[in-house]
């Protein structure tokens, strides 16, 4: 296939630079504990200098997979689908959340809502960002708010976002891992004076598995 032909096929979500994709635990937030299917997608701009899957930055070190290859592979493993990143809204996901839809397989994203919001979703995890913030329509889809906690000025920009999410948005402050000693006593001690909030921890790094 010509390079432009991909690249049109990537243009329309037809193709996606594909990272990675694989069978494991949730690790965070409302769903923690429960088995999922990831689909890993490559390219984000948001530039968190404390991202844990910088390698997935360039979408152009990751092939274009065709979504059919990937929902097949998705669906011999789970009914559940996570979608992340890198910044999976940089892509349509329209396409590939009709075709994991067409299979009746649940659809979850995991997103700093820093693109317009695509696809067709059964959970919208939003995790803000203070360098590119979000689109203002996914505060409106939001089913939980995620926001990494790395220092005390965070507390404000949850606050911040929080404001701007829907009534029946279920807020998570969640501490940075490298920092996890030093910020999680802090996240213990403003959730409890401020119960709105609750606490999500990476338990995935914790049990030790992807």
């Amino acid at each position: 296939m010509e390079k432009q032909e991909v690249l049109a096929l990537v243009d329309k979500g037809i193709m996606l630079p594909l990272m990675e994709d694989f069978y494991t635990i949730q690790g965070e937030g409302f769903h923690k504990g429960t088995a999922a299917y990831f689909i890993r997608v490559g390219g984000c701009d948001v530039g968190c200098h404390w991202c844990d899957v910088k390698e997935s930055w360039n979408a152009d070190t990751h092939p274009p997979t065709n979504i059919d290859r990937i929902v097949e592979n998705a669906a011999k493993y789970s009914d559940t689908i996570v979608v992340t990143g890198g910044e999976p809204l940089m892509w349509d996901m329209e396409p590939l959340t009709s075709a994991l839809k067409a299979k009746q397989l649940k659809t979850h994203i995991e997103t700093s809502g820093a693109y317009t919001l695509s696809g067709t979703w059964d959970w919208i995890c939003l995790s803000p960002k203070k360098n590119k913030l979000p689109e203002g329509r996914i505060y409106e889809e939001a089913h939980e708010l995620k926001v990494i906690v790395y220092n005390k000025h965070d507390f404000i920009f949850a606050e911040e976002q929080a404001a701007q999410t829907n009534a029946d948005c279920i807020l998570y402050l969640q501490p940075e891992w490298s920092v996890r000693d030093k910020v999680t006593p802090m996240i213990v001690d403003y959730v409890m004076k401020n119960p709105k909030w609750k606490v999500s921890l990476q338990t995935h790094k914790y049990l030790n598995i992807p």
